[in-house]
């Protein structure tokens, strides 16, 4: 992939307890770094905001998308009120995980301990910190599609869908730098499944999260 590591890679203790703890993978010698990633710290008004919220009346985290940084999601809408429910905190989700990475804040979250739990809490958590520990971001459009939900009968909720990479690229997060010069492949498409649970807010959190090469399935 040109901009991010398979998320299917085993989780971190290291970096979950930084994404709870609230402290920062950056070794940026700026103090205000250490304030919360997507949190509001004065973000410029052309940051791209989270998906709208809902009329369930569920208090939600503010998540802010850097300029330049944009998440696309196809087929939110599917006539049925849960399983739009369930698409709808997963958009979330990922513009959450996406903000984490792309913030020029620490690595903690606040909105990815919201829409997340048990493995896929740190996976998320390693997936993040990642980033950081190799002074890396990115930069341009992410597209997650074919989203398919299936209500399971234990009352928890299985998504599947791909990721497509190809709109995005890696940026130095020390000099500020972006790389366009590397091409598109089959690389870049990731097909995810995850298991969302809902919680005692009627919050769909992912649970448990596996992934892995997406180009037969999602080009």
């Amino acid at each position: 992939m040109r901009t991010r590591p398979t998320i299917a890679a085993a989780a971190l203790t290291a970096a979950v307890t930084l994404l709870l703890s609230g402290c920062g993978g950056s070794d940026s010698e700026d103090s205000g770094k250490d304030e919360i990633a997507g949190a509001d710290t004065g973000a410029s008004a052309s940051a791209s905001p989270s998906p709208s919220s809902s009329d369930d009346g569920i208090e939600r985290p503010e998540v802010t998308l850097p300029q330049g940084v944009k998440d696309v999601f196809e087929g939110g809408e599917t006539g049925d009120d849960e399983k739009d429910a369930v698409l709808a905190d997963h958009e979330r989700n990922m513009t959450a995980i996406d903000a984490a990475i792309t913030g020029d804040q620490a690595a903690a979250q606040p909105a990815v301990k919201f829409y997340n739990k048990d493995a896929a809490l740190l996976l998320a958590a390693e997936y993040i910190q990642s980033f950081y520990d190799d002074d890396r971001s990115f930069v341009g459009t992410t597209r997650y599609y074919k989203r398919e939900v299936t209500l399971l009968k234990d009352g928890a909720a299985a998504l599947t869908y791909c990721i497509d990479g190809t709109k995005t690229y890696p940026k130095d997060r020390k000099t500020g730098k972006v790389n366009k010069s590397i091409p598109a492949s089959a690389d870049d498409y990731t097909f995810v499944t995850e298991r969302l649970e809902k919680n005692d807010q009627g919050v769909w959190q992912s649970a448990k999260v596996t992934s892995g090469a997406g180009a037969e399935k999602c080009m």
